[in-house]
């Protein structure tokens, strides 16, 4: 079935790059309109709207902290007076913790990765939800990670805010199914992008390309393996999946 996502408004946070890039670009080749957000970086999500551009869809990017209740009620209302609808929410955007013990961990730390990982989506979900009820097919992915399956150690601030983003997601798929709205989790492995290299090389490898031979199917995962995914689950080919994870790992 070919995926047709015409006439529909997708809002991807922390699309500036990575796989929130690939998300971004993916649902806009699919047909879709795309609402971009960024933190800081603002010649990388200029490149992905003008990406999204040249592939004749309409783009916009805007600078916004999604742990800010305040600045995200703002971009809700700016994305329906941009667009007039919305009928996609990626909660994507995300932030690594330091990699330290529960004993030797910042509460600072926890208390910002948790914000980001958790609140924001909770947030920026309760807001979109009126617009999102009155769409003729609606759905909300969170891109959490294989990181909640083995909840390893020194990664605590992150394993709670991806569990806490995986929790919300459950609820809502049961609370908004009678309205319409699909509710999954697309959970990546380690993907070849700039976070994906910090934490190779934290695990000692200089390339993160050098984990290629010994990752499933030879190689390392890309953006667009977990892109091609959220794209499935918000279209029509998606009929009948809500309140599930999908792991983009290669099978473990």
């Amino acid at each position: 079935m070919q995926v047709n996502l015409e006439g529909r408004v997708a809002l991807v946070t922390g699309a500036s790059r990575g796989i929130g890039k690939a998300i971004a670009i993916a649902l806009a080749g699919a047909g879709a309109d795309i609402a971009a957000t960024y933190r800081r970086d603002e010649a990388a999500v200029k490149e992905t709207v003008s990406e999204i551009e040249a592939l004749g869809r309409k783009a916009k990017a805007y600078s916004v902290s999604v742990e800010n209740w305040d600045e995200d009620e703002a971009l809700i209302d700016a994305v329906i007076a941009d667009f007039g609808s919305l009928g996609i929410l990626i909660n994507n955007a995300g932030i690594a913790s330091r990699g330290n013990s529960v004993a030797d961990t910042d509460p600072a730390e926890v208390e910002r990765v948790v914000r980001v990982h958790a609140l924001a989506p909770h947030f920026l979900s309760k807001l979109a939800l009126p617009h999102l009820r009155k769409a003729p097919r609606s759905d909300i992915v969170m891109i959490s990670s294989v990181a909640t399956t083995g909840m390893g150690a020194n990664g605590a601030p992150y394993n709670m805010g991806k569990a806490a983003m995986e929790a919300l997601a459950k609820t809502m798929a049961k609370e908004e199914r009678k309205h319409g709205v699909r509710v999954n989790i697309v959970a990546p492995s380690l993907t070849v992008t700039e976070m994906g290299a910090r934490l190779a090389k934290a695990r000692g490898s200089a390339n993160i390309h050098d984990l290629d031979a010994t990752s499933p199917f030879g190689r390392v995962s890309i953006p667009e393996d977990v892109a091609n995914v959220v794209t499935f689950l918000v279209s029509d080919a998606n009929a009948y999946v809500s309140g599930q994870k999908v792991n983009v790992d290669g099978g473990g």
